[in-house]
């Protein structure tokens, strides 16, 4: 349902969406069951003149399959979440594919900046393009990214990727994105980086084949 309010741009958005939805509609039905459950109780056991109170203590054993085969139910609705989740993780965190470019992130309060691979494809050579919060890439293409932070935690999002990375000083994390359809996204922080947090917004441009070569190429020399 998500996708309905914020397009999913990257190619495992939808794994993302589906893992989402399906823990709504686990939770939304045990949800529903408990309250429907709850409400009868009270009706059906309202008080009513002349009928006396009965004390139960919960361990008689038909009262005590109302609460063991639920337990059970849930605790296998639960491993079936976990396992599409690990799933889902390790196909978006673990499992990178192969690269067709690699683009270095660099946050710190409160901007982000963006280094990207010239006209030879390689990053760290003479001709790489650095921009400030402002990452160009090409649409279809695999993108592997090293993610650094130079001061303090910060979290790099992409909204519409279905993207999170917290970015740890010291350390540098790599990930990976294939963006599907063109046009202009939001960039984030999503992570309390200190007071400057709410401003520090960046653009990612998706762009053709043609389009992105002419980006490259208007940025050489420069």
């Amino acid at each position: 349902m998500i996708e309905r309010l914020i397009q999913p741009v990257s190619t495992f958005a939808g794994d993302i969406d589906q893992l989402f939805f399906g823990i709504h509609m686990v939770v939304g039905f045990w949800f529903f069951l408990v309250q429907g459950m709850f409400f009868y109780l009270l009706f059906r056991y309202r008080y009513r003149e002349g009928v006396p109170t009965t004390y139960v203590t919960g361990k008689e054993k038909h009262l005590k399959k109302w609460i063991n085969i639920p337990h059970i139910l849930i605790i296998l609705c639960d491993v079936g979440v976990i396992f599409f989740a690990v799933q889902t993780w390790y196909n978006v965190k673990q499992n990178l594919p192969e690269a067709d470019a690699t683009i270095r992130i660099v946050s710190q309060q409160w901007a982000w900046s963006f280094v990207h691979p010239g006209e030879d494809g390689e990053l760290g050579t003479d001709d790489d393009i650095k921009t400030v919060d402002e990452l160009h890439v090409q649409e279809g293409m695999t993108y592997h990214f090293q993610l650094e932070s130079r001061d303090v935690l910060h979290s790099f999002s992409v909204p519409v990727f279905r993207l999170k990375q917290d970015a740890v000083p010291g350390r540098v994390i790599t990930g990976w994105f294939e963006p599907m359809h063109t046009g202009v996204y939001d960039i984030q922080c999503a992570e309390m980086c200190g007071i400057g947090h709410g401003i520090m917004g960046a653009r990612i441009h998706i762009e053709s084949a043609e389009d992105h070569a002419a980006w490259i190429a208007s940025k050489k020399g420069t």
